[in-house]
């Protein structure tokens, strides 16, 4: 008859540490010597096999290693003979799976751990191999194995047949969000899930918090397995304040004890003795949508961040992000810290995750030679000032250049030629927080909460593609000039400088040429430079790579496929979602290519993210 314990679980955070390692067993030969003495064949044998998988392509995990040896030592101390194998393949799973159903054929209890990826599609739960392809539902299911296939494997009848399964593994729909129940269990079997179909499932600092509690369970003698298992679940509901949820489906017949009720444990820690794993992350555990990459992007580039919007921006973009909680501590942190009166930062709408691959994909660039020079200046590039408080202006003629590149990002494809078919000028700076204050005062803008303690000549900050569009209207009616953000083309027009190369200085990254991480001095975590504190493009514009990201008019899209070729805007009604340029002070090398493009929602506040103006000359 079917027992089905479901028990409240917290959705947690997870900060994953990622590792290289290849597939491999494990050994466990000292722990076995130790094992409690038993029959080895027939129905009181006990076979495992354990896999832990960290080192997936797209991003790699410690916790799932660890879970798997220590789950290994201590099913050998209580009778297992154990097979545990780590970063395995699916051709490898396979092979193992396999050589486990051929053991079991001798009889008695069976038990198969899984911890790494997973996901839930259907009714079927399904177990990542390092190997898996997540791009769509039919690579992903062709390259993993199923729960089903696993049950099958242990199906033949044996003497003291009883099978159990445990998976310390997330069960959400990477693709949709809807989720099916669970699949029927067949007869003797138990299968023990970390968390509630549709949901992911937590780790800690070392351990995933599911198999961190199993580990202390099992250290307590004579619970029937049901006990054992709701023990545990009890203890991740309360370690997560009931956002996971643990869940069982059993067919097993009578009284059953992975640990006897007179076991000699020898040397093994009592349950007390074991520390409890604190929650780090969530959803270090599933499959993710393919954007989840953008996630990590996103999250690298703030984790070391003293401001709280950063985290407001990162929660409102991924709410059930893999590192949601951590930001929702940071942010009280903050909060707490933050001198008394300082207001509050306003919350960001959400900032939708680009499709395409990010940068930190790249090879990391290598360093220019010293005969390396950056290309002289073009004729015919003016200074324009229209009024005491606007920002100084570079003139630029019209020409022609490449945009884009078909070596990079996907969504700097395909490269196409561009002509600019009027002059314009361009900020020589970004706005700073000086320029930006006198539209406050003018009572015309928005106060950023940190700019006060921002020194006057840096880049203005935290403002939105919409804060831009208020200084831009503001700026042109106290200059009588027709002020606006720059597009997208002539953005990159202006930085390439009348160049060709992957930089604007040439082929190869050179430090000292931008304000971006590892790129040379000055540079601070806290914050970018000064504005000019780097040598100028061809054109004498400056900060044009790094300092802050820029936003530009244009709506974002996937691809230049459809681009206009005269270097306008290329706009859409009712369009949210706009393009930003250039890398910032807290990425790396990669990001400061000329062709660089990102995207944010258009009300987003960013610390990262600021702009800088443009107009059209006659």
């Amino acid at each position: 008859m079917w027992q089905k314990l479901l028990i409240a679980f917290l959705l947690g955070t997870i900060f994953c540490d990622w590792v290289q390692a290849g597939s491999k067993a494990y050994d466990v030969g000292a722990a076995v010597e130790q094992a409690i003495p038993g029959t080895h064949y027939g129905e009181n044998r006990r076979v495992a096999l354990l896999i832990g998988n960290g080192d997936y392509g797209d991003g790699a995990f410690r916790n799932p290693i660890d879970d798997a040896r220590s789950m290994s030592k201590v099913l050998a101390r209580l009778g297992f003979e154990v097979m545990v194998y780590e970063n395995a393949t699916q051709r490898r799973m396979k092979e193992v799976i396999l050589e486990f159903s051929q053991r079991l054929n001798a009889g008695g209890v069976g038990l198969f751990y899984f911890a790494g990826h997973g996901f839930r599609i259907g009714e079927d739960a399904w177990l990542a191999p390092v190997d898996s392809d997540s791009h769509s539902p039919g690579r992903l299911t062709a390259t993993s194995i199923s729960l089903k296939s696993v049950l099958a494997s242990m199906s033949t009848p044996r003497p003291g047949k009883r099978n159990l399964i445990i998976l310390d593994t997330c069960l959400n729909n990477p693709f949709h969000v809807g989720n099916a129940g669970s699949a029927e269990v067949p007869d003797q079997t138990l299968i023990a899930y970390a968390t509630a179909p549709g949901s992911f499932a937590a780790d800690g600092a070392q351990h995933g918090l599911y198999t961190a509690e199993l580990v202390r369970a099992l250290a307590v003698p004579g619970r029937d397995i049901m006990e054992l298992f709701a023990s545990v679940g009890a203890a991740v509901s309360q370690a997560t304040d009931g956002q996971q949820i643990p869940w069982v489906s059993s067919s097993l017949s009578g009284e059953f004890s992975l640990v006897a009720a007179r076991a000699s444990l020898g040397a093994f820690p009592s349950a007390e003795s074991i520390g409890r794993e604190v929650v780090v992350a969530m959803q270090s555990r599933g499959i993710l949508p393919k954007d989840s990459a953008y996630e990590l992007a996103f999250w690298e580039s703030i984790k070391d961040s003293t401001h709280a919007s950063d985290y407001e921006a990162y929660l409102e973009a991924y709410p059930n992000g893999r590192f949601a909680a951590l930001a929702r501590s940071r942010i009280e942190r903050l909060r707490a810290s933050a001198p008394k009166g300082e207001a509050a930062p306003e919350r960001a709408r959400p900032a939708p995750a680009p499709e395409a691959t990010p940068k930190q994909t790249r090879p990391a660039p290598t360093p220019a030679t010293a005969s390396e020079k950056p290309p002289s200046p073009p004729a015919a590039v003016a200074e324009v000032k229209d009024c005491p408080m606007c920002p100084a202006l570079v003139g630029l003629p019209r020409g022609a250049y490449t945009m884009g590149s078909n070596s990079d990002d996907p969504s700097e494809r395909p490269a196409h030629g561009v002509s600019i078919s009027a002059p314009f000028a361009i900020g020589k700076y970004e706005v700073t927080v000086e320029q930006w204050n006198a539209c406050v005062d003018a009572g015309a803008c928005q106060r950023v909460s940190a700019d006060l303690s921002r020194a006057a000549n840096t880049p203005v900050r935290d403002v939105s593609w919409d804060d831009a569009q208020q200084y831009v209207v503001w700026l042109s009616k106290v200059s009588g000039k027709a002020y606006r953000l720059p597009t997208e083309a002539e953005w990159e027009y202006a930085e390439r400088g009348g160049t060709s190369t992957r930089y604007w200085w040439g082929e190869q990254m050179r430090n000292n040429s931008a304000n971006c991480k590892g790129c040379g001095e000055p540079w601070h975590q806290d914050g970018p430079a000064t504005v000019g504190s780097f040598a100028a493009n061809p054109y004498g514009l400056y900060d044009m790579n790094g300092s802050v990201w820029e936003w530009v008019s244009d709506c974002w899209h996937n691809s230049y496929k459809g681009a206009p070729s005269d270097g306008s805007s290329w706009d859409e009604h009712d369009c949210r979602v706009r393009v930003i340029r250039g890398g910032s002070w807290r990425d790396g090398p990669s990001y400061m290519l000329s062709s660089t493009r990102f995207r944010y929602d258009a009300s987003v506040r960013y610390s990262q993210n600021g702009f800088r103006v443009a107009r059209s000359l006659k």
